[in-house]
């Protein structure tokens, strides 16, 4: 009798134990279960799933994989990145006054003739700031890349009240063509006497020839200086290569590549004199 008690309290207590393994054993798999269920609702983003999940801290987020992930831009070889310029909006037509950038400048040039101008924006085109666009057309200038570094010419920005040999405009493609005397044309920029207009529209777009907006402003700005300072167009030379500055390369660049500088390697950068017949867009 007492050897029968002794076994069936040993099978009850292996019971027991066996009982309390299985438990044991349930409560792990149970665990793991919910810990798999939250990393697969974390990479599935399913909201049932997120939503059991989200009644426990949040974990650090999985990696993904590394096929999901695109591939960075590669710029073409031989040219820099630059950040796009925020979007300039502007009226067809402006008001047909000009606000004036107000600081004096130090001359930029090592000799020659010195010549002052002025900076202006027509009013209308409020989102670009007089005082920022003529301290850049004071930097285009005095960079001895340009007309100023070969000792031929001097330039010096000055302010409203101070005697100007000639103005830099930005204008509206309307208020453009008045000032062009030329009242069909509203995509281009130009000289006229003393006074070098700069066309808002491609000074906030630039052209489809230069992927980079800052290099056309720098050829923009410089082509028609140039004009004020004696020079008229010029063709690709027949070897091609970087387009002279004189060059209309707003229009096209015919077997050149664009260039924004008068002087390419130290040296003044030139084609042959004459002009391309190329169409004016329309757009202004």
């Amino acid at each position: 009798m007492g050897g029968r008690t002794t076994r069936d309290g040993g099978l009850h207590r292996r019971l027991r134990a066996f009982r309390a393994g299985s438990m044991t054993l349930l409560a792990v798999v149970v665990a793991v279960g919910l810990a798999t269920a939250g990393a697969y609702a974390a990479r599935r983003g399913g909201p049932e799933l997120l939503a059991t999940a989200g009644a426990r801290p949040a974990g650090p987020a999985p990696a993904r994989p590394a096929a999901s992930t695109p591939a960075p831009a590669v710029p073409a070889a031989g040219r820099v990145a630059h950040p796009p310029e925020p979007a300039i909006s502007y009226p067809p037509r402006g008001t047909g006054s000009f606000r004036t950038a107000t600081a004096l400048g130090a001359v930029a040039g090592r000799g020659g003739r010195l010549l002052r101008y002025r900076v202006a924006v027509e009013e209308g085109i409020d989102e670009v700031d007089v005082e920022r666009f003529g301290r850049e057309v004071a930097v285009i200038l005095a960079d001895p890349r340009g007309w100023t570094g070969g000792g031929e010419w001097r330039l010096q920005r000055v302010g409203p009240d101070t005697r100007a040999d000639f103005a830099v405009l930005l204008a509206t493609p309307v208020t453009r063509g008045e000032l062009c005397a030329d009242p069909t044309d509203h995509y281009t920029s130009c000289r006229n006497g003393d006074q070098v207009v700069i066309n808002v529209g491609r000074w906030a777009r630039g052209v489809p020839q230069f992927d980079d907006l800052g290099s056309y402003r720098q050829y923009l700005l410089n082509h028609e200086v140039g004009h004020r300072l004696g020079r008229g167009h010029e063709l690709c030379p027949p070897a091609g290569g970087p387009a002279p500055v004189m060059e209309q390369q707003t229009l096209g660049l015919h077997g050149c590549t664009p260039n924004a500088w008068p002087r390419v390697a130290g040296a003044l950068h030139t084609g042959p004199s004459g002009q391309y017949d190329d169409p004016i867009p329309a757009e202004g």
